[in-house]
């Protein structure tokens, strides 16, 4: 009676699931802190770097400067200068429309809060040795990041997500060109620098590169 006890009792401890080790889990959750610490620090270093570059807003609101362009080549010769010289602000400014259009459509905002969500707590700051896993099933990296890429285009490109950027940008840009056709850049001074590396250009590259060097953070610590 007692060995059939005891060997009830060793079958039933031995199919019970064993808990994950709490040492790997908070492992996890510190390297995947540090890695969204990195990335914002390098991120926030990229942006200030970017707005170093912007010109002074009395400048660019200079009305005593703006004029009607005696034509179309004329006024597409303004806005390549003016797009040259004023790069950081014209950024500031279609963020701004961005941010504005964003904040007016609530539903917009936290569907792509939500995606960017999903994007850096699913596959950005997930270490590498660490598997996805919902519903008892193992996702690959490969397939997280299809799954990811297939949810972004259904959310932009399927709901009014889409739309709305999209006639954002288009607001944006519509400002940009006008002021861009309009200003005479004959008072600029145009200062030698490449335009690969500061403004637009310097920041999306900031950014990207924070973007890809926060997941080999993650698996090393």
């Amino acid at each position: 009676m007692s060995m059939s006890m005891s060997s009830s009792s060793s079958s039933s401890s031995s199919t019970l699931p064993t808990s994950s080790n709490p040492h790997s889990q908070s492992a996890s959750a510190a390297s995947a802190v540090v890695s969204l610490r990195a990335f914002l620090s390098r991120l926030s270093s990229s942006g200030r770097r970017a707005l170093s570059g912007r010109r002074p807003w009395a400048e660019l609101l200079d009305r005593s400067a703006f004029s009607r362009p005696q034509s179309v080549s004329d006024a597409a010769s303004r806005v390549r200068r003016n797009a040259s010289y004023f790069r950081v602000n014209y950024l500031a400014l279609l963020a701004l429309v961005l941010a504005l259009s964003l904040l007016s459509h609530p539903f917009s905002l936290l569907t792509l809060l939500s995606l960017l969500a999903a994007w850096l707590l699913l596959y950005a700051f997930r270490p590498a040795d660490q598997p996805l896993v919902l519903l008892g099933r193992a996702f690959s990296d490969r397939e997280t990041l299809a799954a990811l890429s297939l949810l972004t285009v259904v959310v932009v490109f399927l709901t009014s997500v889409g739309s709305l950027l999209v006639s954002a940008s288009m607001v944006g840009l519509a400002i940009v060109a006008a002021h861009g056709a309009f200003r005479d850049p004959e008072d600029l001074f145009m200062d030698e620098q490449d335009p690969a590396g500061s403004g637009l250009f310097s920041y999306i590259g900031g950014a990207a590169s924070a973007a890809a060097a926060a997941p080999s953070l993650a698996s090393r610590v």
